[in-house]
């Protein structure tokens, strides 16, 4: 009986053969409980748990603030891009952050004399409303009241001071530190107040606690969060395009970890900006890649890094200007790279082909324990970019690593010679590809329909949590056998 199927160490082994998902399929075991006890909490990186294996990818075509909170509300995680400026970046990293929270440490905060108008710019630019009214304009301070929409919506003249149209700290509940988090959303219960501001013994605004989280924490119970209750929310950065006070902000703004974009993690850059990473900040995970076979994760796992992303070759949208010569089967990569990561005791992630929920199975079966996807989530509401138009569908765009547009350039020596322009720039096109893809949809429907599935193929293969996957995986208990040729080719059709 044992006999049946092969083990993985036998299938991935074979000489010069590599598996995509596709061309595996794993054998049924038995099934003790109904799908939906099973439990997909996954390590994101080191430090970072989540509870779901669904990640979106650091395209500016997918993963913005919106996103990310869609994905994190779900359990899953977003990993916001690096194609604009550090404060643009963390700017989307603060609105996860400040999406839900439990003791929040840093409202809108202004001060009596500053005008409605103060207000209006404040409110424009964090999307919040209310605002704590302190006697200096800053956190630690004394609280003299707090502003909401309803106290300004009608007043034309906006000029006026904020002392004259706020609600005095005398009408507002307030608690007293010290006070656990338990008790301080016992007491906006009972208050029923929208904010409970939480001052010290002199009178002074420490924190505040929302209802909005209360509702959020009912209609999204397996959200991610951080300890602090505050949703979780990675950011990417790109060695070519790391500026110097890219990452300090992004920590400063709450960042979760940091992911390093590169299509060949392998390099002595890498490795130097994870070591630099790790030490001026410690408290922060670093999610390094991309890598396919154990001697290239070694290098950035002896550096330090706290997560590895897996894939090269297999994005759907890949480079035109390079050959794909160079990479591995999606499958085979992460087995391999995941078994040996699995010695350090670092999560591995799928970067890269994943298209439905029996793929992201497969991949967490294979010993991955959470999957990246970009093409997914392209053309989803909550997606960068206006939908449009065209043959009577509503599509969206979806680009690689930059803007499709033919772009001027510097013309260098060879590329003169070559075109025979004297010119100073040459139009060409970018290496990346871009497409539009029909309107999914909301990530919020999309993303638990994929766990369904996720869950109905784990409790097929006989395991409750992605734990027991990986252990039944190493001790070869699971069994796979290959697709044949006609299987594979019915697919593609």
């Amino acid at each position: 009986m044992s006999g049946d199927g092969l083990d993985a160490d036998t299938l991935f082994n074979t000489p010069c053969v590599g598996y995509n998902f596709d061309d595996l399929l794993a054998l049924p075991g038995h099934s003790s409980s109904s799908f939906d006890e099973v439990d997909l909490s996954v390590k994101f990186s080191r430090n970072v748990t989540l509870r779901s294996p669904i990640v979106s990818a650091p395209m500016d075509t997918v993963t913005e603030g919106r996103m990310a909170i869609a994905v994190a509300l779900l359990g899953g995680i977003g990993v916001i891009h690096d194609k604009c400026t550090p404060a643009q970046q963390a700017t989307e990293v603060s609105m996860v952050k400040r999406f839900e929270h439990g003791f929040f440490m840093n409202p809108n905060v202004l001060a009596p004399t500053d005008k409605l108008a103060d207000y209006d710019e404040l409110r424009e630019a964090t999307d919040c409303a209310t605002c704590m009214i302190t006697d200096t304009g800053f956190m630690g301070s004394k609280l003299k009241g707090i502003i909401t929409s309803r106290d300004v919506d009608f007043i034309e003249d906006r000029q006026k001071q904020l002392s004259e149209v706020m609600t005095p700290k005398s009408k507002m509940e307030t608690k007293k530190e010290p006070v656990s988090l338990k008790e301080a959303i016992a007491a906006l219960k009972k208050t029923k107040v929208g904010k409970l501001p939480i001052c010290n013994e002199a009178q002074e605004l420490v924190a505040i606690v929302s209802r909005g989280d209360l509702k959020k924490n009912r209609d999204y119970p397996y959200a991610s969060k951080d300890v602090n209750q505050q949703l979780l929310v990675a950011a990417a950065v790109s060695i070519n395009n790391l500026k110097v006070d890219r990452i300090k902000k992004l920590v400063e703004a709450g960042a979760d970890a940091i992911v390093i974009n590169a299509s060949q993690g392998d390099s002595t850059q890498q490795v130097d900006l994870i070591k630099k990473t790790r030490n001026e900040f410690p408290t922060i995970d670093v999610v390094a890649g991309n890598v396919v076979t154990p001697k290239q994760a070694k290098d950035l796992l002896d550096a330090g890094a706290d997560g590895i992303r897996v894939g090269m070759g297999v994005s759907s949208l890949s480079s035109p200007l390079e050959a794909c010569c160079i990479g591995r089967p999606q499958g085979s990569a992460v087995y391999h790279v995941a078994r040996y990561a699995r010695e350090y005791g670092i999560p591995v992630i799928a970067d890269g082909g994943i298209q439905t929920a029996s793929q992201i199975a497969m991949a967490l079966t294979l010993g991955a324990s959470t999957v990246m996807c970009g093409s997914l989530f392209a053309g989803t509401r909550e997606s960068p970019g206006d939908a449009f138009f065209h043959g009577g569908m509503r599509l969206k765009s979806y680009r690689g690593t930059g803007p499709v547009s033919v772009e001027e350039i510097p013309a260098t020596a060879a590329t003169r010679r070559i075109a025979g322009v004297p010119n100073a720039t040459v139009a060409r096109s970018p290496p990346n590809v871009g497409c539009a893809v029909v309107d999914r949809g909301s990530a919020a429907a999309l993303v638990p329909f994929m766990l369904e599935g996720i869950r109905k193929d784990l409790c097929r293969l006989g395991v409750g949590t992605v734990d027991q996957l990986h252990t039944e995986l190493y001790n070869s208990t699971t069994r796979f056998q290959t697709r044949s040729p006609g299987a594979l080719g019915s697919l593609a059709s």
